[in-house]
């Protein structure tokens, strides 16, 4: 059966996800900008409830990271273990566009009993052939990847070349773009077994209309949002599992 992971960072998504019928969580929060690390106390609420894996990601912007960020995600992967999370989400690279291997390793051993998936840093790698075999060697369970294009779909015939290129030694997830209309596509052109997505729909604020002019930095200044919605949860399952 195919696997769906939804990403999510507030308790409400983990909750819509499950209802949706997800089998796993990444668990971040600031999706708004790709994706940062997640509270201690989201994690415990997530992975008390589904299998969650945790994104770590000090800060958006590029994948190449200094020794004091290196540190902190050494920690928070730590904590995150003590936590309860079931996995880890993440991924360095060098400045050459390359995996960094070092610290990657590094970052692995801070909970070697863990689940690993590498992020989509393999979307801008320099040679994506390359970097699948080092993340292969590096030990990693999965790559989460749109096939290095701007979505999954786009993106699925070198999806599929790249499943067919780790023959079996890794799990290739396909990610970016997985929507109710485009799952069913991305499966039958891929090939790939798991999937990653928002699954997020519009949610208005709770609060009303004000008439305040204040802005709350990157969030629509009415309140509202997108949040993980568990009919387009439901709906991309739906389209993977038929």
């Amino acid at each position: 059966m195919p696997l769906l992971e939804i990403c999510t960072g507030d308790p409400e998504g983990v909750l819509e996800a499950i209802a949706g019928g997800a089998d796993r969580i990444e668990l971040c929060s600031g999706l708004a900008e790709g994706g940062l690390t997640p509270s201690i106390a989201a994690i415990r609420f997530s992975s008390s409830r589904i299998a969650t894996n945790v994104l770590i990601r000090p800060r958006a912007g590029d994948f190449v990271y200094t020794e004091p960020e290196a540190a902190l995600m050494e920690s928070d992967i730590k904590e995150a273990a003590a936590a309860g999370a079931h996995g880890i989400v993440i991924g360095a690279l060098t400045a050459e566009g390359e995996v960094d291997k070092a610290l990657c390793s590094r970052l692995l051993a801070a909970a070697p009993e863990l689940d690993s998936t590498f992020h989509r840093a393999f979307d801008v790698v320099a040679d994506p052939f390359r970097a699948l075999e080092d993340i292969i060697s590096l030990g990693f369970r999965r790559v989460l990847t749109s096939g290095c294009e701007k979505d999954a779909l786009e993106g699925a015939e070198m999806i599929s070349r790249l499943r067919e290129k780790a023959d079996g030694r890794i799990i290739i997830m396909a990610g970016a773009g997985v929507s109710p209309k485009t799952a069913a596509g991305i499966k039958r052109l891929s090939g790939a077994e798991e999937f990653h997505a928002s699954a997020r729909a519009p949610r208005a604020a709770t609060y009303g209309n004000t008439r305040s002019a204040a802005s709350m930095g990157s969030a629509d200044p009415d309140g509202s949002r997108m949040a993980t919605d568990a009919a387009v949860v439901r709906a991309i399952r739906h389209a993977i599992d038929s």
